[in-house]
């Protein structure tokens, strides 16, 4: 993504006061042991029911972000040659939620 920062990215004109964000970066193990970041991926937001909500590519190095309302979600996590990752995550308003996922 445009404006990314090392380690993750940028909350530049964010009031994160007032959101419920939902970020993280999703890697790959590689023979090191390491985590690749995996572009061109894809994040989709299911609602506690299991509803789709929204969608987002990661960026080439493997970031995402949602802004989501407060409560219980689930990230499903869908990149060529591997089934899909499901991971839990609670949003809260005025909180951060990182999540690495390892596909």
């Amino acid at each position: 993504m445009c404006g990314a920062t090392e380690g993750g990215l940028s909350l530049d004109g964010i009031d994160v006061a007032k959101e419920a964000i939902i970020q993280g970066q999703v890697v790959r193990a590689n023979v090191n042991g390491q985590g690749d970041p995996v572009g061109n991926a894809y994040v989709r937001l299911l609602d506690r029911t299991g509803e789709f909500t929204a969608e987002v590519p990661t960026s080439a190095t493997g970031h995402f972000r949602f802004f989501a309302g407060p409560g219980e979600w689930t990230l499903r996590t869908l990149a060529p040659r591997i089934q899909p990752v499901d991971t839990k995550v609670t949003a809260e308003v005025g909180a951060i939620q990182e999540v690495a996922v390892s596909v």
